[in-house]
C-alpha cells in the first residue's frame, strides 16, 4: 500500500506561486502513476495533472496548463503553481494507482491511494 504526504500548502497572493510536495513511500517506475487533484469549496474534485515516472508522460487540465508543472525527484512529486489564481483555491492531493508499465495515465484513472490533502487559497 503506498502512503502519501503532502506539504507546501498556503495563502497566496493572486500571480504568487506556491509548489507543493507529495511524499510516496513507494514507486515503481513505469508502473506507478502519480495524480495531483484538488476540490474547491462546494464543488466536486478535479484531476490537476498526471505524471508516470520512468516514462516522463504529464498531463494537465486546460485551466493550468502553462502555469503548474508536475514533476518527481525519486520518492517525491511536485506540483509548482505558478501565476495562481483565486480560482485555483481548494483543497489539493495527491494520489497514486498502478498501471500496466508504461501504460495510460491520466486524471481519468481510478486512483487507489490518496494523501491527506493540503489546503490552498489564492486572493485577488
Amino acid at each position: 500500500q503506498v502512503q502519501l504526504v503532502e506539504s507546501g500548502g498556503g495563502s497566496v497572493r493572486a500571480g504568487g506561486s506556491l509548489r507543493l510536495s507529495c511524499a510516496a513511500s513507494e514507486v515503481t517506475y513505469r508502473r506507478t502513476c502519480m495524480g495531483w487533484f484538488r476540490q474547491p469549496p462546494g464543488k466536486e474534485r478535479e484531476g490537476v495533472a498526471t505524471i508516470l515516472p520512468g516514462v516522463g508522460t504529464r498531463t494537465y487540465i486546460d485551466s493550468v496548463k502553462g502555469r503548474f508543472t508536475i514533476s518527481q525527484d525519486k520518492l517525491t512529486f511536485y506540483l509548482q503553481m505558478n501565476n495562481l489564481k483565486p480560482e485555483d483555491t481548494a483543497m489539493y492531493y495527491c494520489a497514486a494507482v498502478d498501471v500496466l508499465g508504461g501504460g495510460h495515465c491520466s486524471p481519468t484513472l481510478g486512483f487507489a491511494y490518496w494523501g491527506q490533502g493540503t489546503q490552498v487559497t489564492v486572493s485577488s
